[in-house]
């Protein structure tokens, strides 16, 4: 055994290749792309170093010819001009498994010229989960629901299972356990055994850096300074929803550069909200966004949290909780068998709101509610039950997630369970 913690993206990266040309892995730094695609290479070219990227960008169809398949062509985006070769070579032989691109920023593949379309297949990889970290092969919350699966409506025997489950991996089985799995986040160096001093200062220089450098290099002439500023006002509006006048303020600029470093800092997978959920039943719902850090260490890291200061404060610990779920949600949601979308809910009033609304390509739709409490009640399952009643068949099930051990049925087709019930 080498140590590789298996990722949820390694099996359907290897039915891709079985059957694509071309994949391209795309995510945030450091969330562990190159380790997984090259263990399904047989060939890497690592563009960030500048002798290999000088050699493929001098003549890019040369570098790649005779190269054993599939070929890995690391950050591909410092030597863009690969792509065209990439493009050249899929189209002269349409084999499965030639190449595997990997890059920390999303290219703009709405762009007419773009040569990936059509050849390169687009696949995202977000930090670890706490499943990969326990190496649990429980599959994903959506495709249990959507399955049918008896254990979400079968009693307690699941809810025992899955608290003895997390406890006994040393992931979580109360309060403190989550917080500290939310602090910890899933970014691999980080995630992995360093001790907390360690694992802080990493954060916090990985977050000065991917927005001082990075963003700066993608966003061709950003101001530094004000960029810098705008992604603080974001980080501690992390699990809100507002209005861009309130970032526009903090950062000092207008809205339309407000727009431009927002789209930046998604492209390279800084910062990744929810937009707002809509449905032709359900009127009045409120049009922008919830914002999100991609994981919540990074939302710890950007806005100085601690453990004993989240213990303290009931709304940072909260926002929090509701991003470490988003972020366990989204990275399964690349990979579940039932394509799924994450949104929220909220409606202009207030009077009813939902954390995440996951609406599969089906049509059906899965409400979550996020709770910072070992116990609940069918009070906190209000807005859920609005959202079936309003939905009707479409829903198909309200999980209200908490920090205790215990499932519990709370009406037709709501029920309470701990968090851990996403990966144990």
């Amino acid at each position: 055994m080498d140590g590789y913690l298996k990722r949820l993206a390694d099996p359907l990266l290897a039915e891709l290749l079985a059957a694509l040309p071309a994949v391209s892995l795309v995510g945030p730094r450091a969330a562990g792309k190159t380790t997984t695609a090259a263990r399904h290479a047989s060939s890497i070219i690592h563009l960030d170093r500048p002798g290999e990227a000088d050699v493929v960008a001098a003549d890019p169809d040369a570098a790649l010819d005779g190269l054993p398949t599939p070929i890995l062509l690391d950050e591909w985006q410092e030597v863009p001009e690969v792509l065209g070769a990439v493009k050249r070579a899929c189209d002269r032989d349409r084999h499965p498994g030639r190449f595997i691109l990997t890059g920390s920023v999303r290219a703009e593949t709405d762009h007419r010229t773009w040569p990936g379309t059509g050849r390169v297949t687009r696949v995202e990889m977000f930090p670890l989960t706490v499943g990969e970290l326990s190496a649990s092969t429980v599959p994903t919350l959506v495709d249990r629901i959507a399955e049918g699966d008896p254990a979400l409506t079968g009693g307690t025997r699941w809810a025992s299972n899955a608290a003895d489950s997390a406890t006994s991996a040393g992931t979580a089985g109360h309060l403190r356990d989550y917080v500290r799995l939310a602090l910890q986040g899933g970014f691999p160096q980080a995630a992995l055994g360093l001790p907390e001093r360690s694992r802080r200062r990493w954060l916090d220089t990985y977050t000065a850096e991917i927005v001082g450098r990075d963003a700066v290099l993608a966003g061709n002439g950003v101001d530094r300074s004000r960029l810098g500023r705008y992604f603080a006002a974001y980080a501690h509006q992390c699990a809100r929803i507002t209005d861009d006048t309130l970032l526009c303020t903090a950062a000092g600029i207008d809205r339309r550069t407000a727009h431009a470093y927002l789209d930046l800092l998604e492209r390279i997978y800084v910062v990744s909200g929810l937009p707002a959920w809509s449905s032709n039943r359900t009127k009045r719902l409120v049009k922008r966004p919830k914002r999100f850090l991609v994981d919540s260490s990074l939302f710890a890291a950007a806005t100085g949290t601690t453990e004993a200061g989240v213990m303290r404060d009931a709304d940072l610990l909260g926002r929090l909780l509701e991003t470490f779920v988003v972020a366990q949600l989204r990275a399964q949601a690349t990979v579940s068998e039932h394509r799924c979308a994450l949104h929220h809910l909220r409606q202009h009033n207030g009077r009813h709101e939902v954390d995440i609304v996951i609406e599969l390509h089906s049509g059906h739709i899965i409400g979550i509610e996020v709770k910072a409490a070992a116990a609940v009640s069918r009070d906190d399952a209000r807005h859920l039950a609005w959202l079936r009643d309003e939905e009707g068949d479409r829903f198909l099930a309200g999980i209200v997630l908490h920090t205790g051990p215990g499932f519990v049925p709370l009406a037709d087709r709501l029920w309470a369970a701990p968090i851990s019930s996403l990966w144990a």
